[in-house]
């Protein structure tokens, strides 16, 4: 695994994987994420774009399967498709933080991303202790701000089931990690404003 974003270091095959039922789509779409310099193996033939590239379904499904669960064909498309979407939410909240608090850099990149699922964070706990629910996901963003690498840390929650049948939702939270001052008083500034959070709706079978 790569350290720096503990994915794999040789990406994932677009080969069909084990027990395979049917071909899996092995396009991918592009993001709206601007790239820093830094190009990880799921990136590679794509290091030339200046945004990050999602993993097609094929991808996806072999680094499901890798992980141990037990992925549907029938489900890819909507997977990937939820995925696409929460990761541009995500991206939207980062830049809600960076634009509000930042205007000096007017395009901050995304550097890496690192899955960090069972690190549960310090406020996630303490909404545990309170009887809220854990995280089902986190992630650290570290984003290129002009120059300075700065990290973001990120829950994903489910939402709650809606009564009326409509897609399951998920809530997002975003903050700046507490790696330094600069990350402190940013989030002290926006205690006088709107939560940073959104939704991100899509459907799993």
């Amino acid at each position: 695994m790569d350290p720096r974003n503990n994915m794999r270091k040789g990406g994932e095959s677009q080969y069909p994987g084990l027990n395979q039922s049917r071909p899996l789509s092995t396009a991918r779409v592009e993001s709206s994420i601007p790239k820093d310099d830094f190009t990880p193996a799921h990136q590679a033939e794509n290091s030339q774009k200046e945004r990050w590239v999602y993993p097609s379904e094929q991808m996806f499904f072999n680094a499901m399967q890798r992980k141990g669960w037990n992925p549907k064909e029938d489900d890819m498309s909507s997977v990937v498709a939820l995925h696409n979407a929460v990761n541009e939410q995500t991206w939207n909240e980062v830049l809600r933080w960076e634009r509000d608090l930042h205007p000096e850099c007017p395009q901050p990149r995304l550097v890496r991303f690192y899955g960090r699922p069972k690190d549960f964070s310090p406020r996630a706990r303490i909404f545990s202790l309170l009887g809220y629910k854990l995280p089902f996901d986190r992630h650290d963003w570290t984003v290129d701000r002009c120059g300075k690498q700065v990290r973001y840390v990120i829950d994903f929650y489910h939402g709650k089931p809606p009564a009326d049948g409509r897609p399951v939702s998920f809530f997002i939270e975003v903050r700046p990690a507490l790696d330094d001052a600069e990350g402190l008083m940013d989030r002290v500034k926006m205690l006088a404003r709107p939560i940073v959070g959104t939704y991100a709706n899509g459907y799993f079978h």
